[in-house]
C-alpha cells in the first residue's frame, strides 16, 4: 500500500480535483496526488490539447488510443489529466505545453517545473 504524500497544490492550498471523467492520478482518485512509487510525478493538472496529445504520441506516450486492458478511455482535447511533469517541461520547451489548472496540480510538481513557467500556462489566473 502506497502512503499518499499531502494534498497540497502549487499554491499551497488543499488540492482540487484534476478529473473525475476520465478518472485521472497515479491513485486513480481523480487528484494529482503522488507517493515516492509515483516515478513520473503525475502531478500536473494539464487540459489536453489536440497538439499536445499529438506531440505526445509523437515521443512515445499514446493518450490519446483507448486501452481497455488498462481501463484507460483514451484522452480527446478538452479533458483534464493528471501529466507527468518532466513531460509537461519538455512540452513546454517544445513549445506545445497545454494549459494548466493551478488548484490541482500538486505541489511536487515544483520539484520538476518552476512555478513561473506553470503559470505562463494557468487556468486559474
Amino acid at each position: 500500500m502506497f502512503i499518499k504524500d499531502k494534498s497540497v497544490n502549487v499554491m499551497g492550498e488543499e488540492l482540487k480535483t484534476c478529473s473525475d471523467e476520465p478518472k485521472t492520478g497515479f491513485f486513480r482518485d481523480g487528484c494529482c496526488n503522488t507517493c515516492d512509487a509515483d516515478q513520473g510525478s503525475h502531478t500536473v493538472c494539464a487540459i489536453m490539447t489536440s497538439e499536445f496529445l499529438a506531440f505526445s504520441k509523437y515521443v512515445g506516450n499514446d493518450l490519446s488510443t483507448p486501452r481497455p486492458e488498462f481501463e484507460f478511455p483514451g484522452l480527446k482535447a478538452g479533458e483534464s489529466w493528471c501529466l507527468c511533469a518532466s513531460r509537461f517541461l519538455q512540452a513546454h520547451y517544445e513549445g506545445c505545453a497545454p494549459k494548466v489548472n493551478l488548484n490541482s496540480t500538486h505541489h511536487k510538481a515544483l520539484e520538476v517545473v518552476p512555478l513561473e513557467i506553470l503559470e505562463l500556462y494557468s487556468e486559474n489566473i
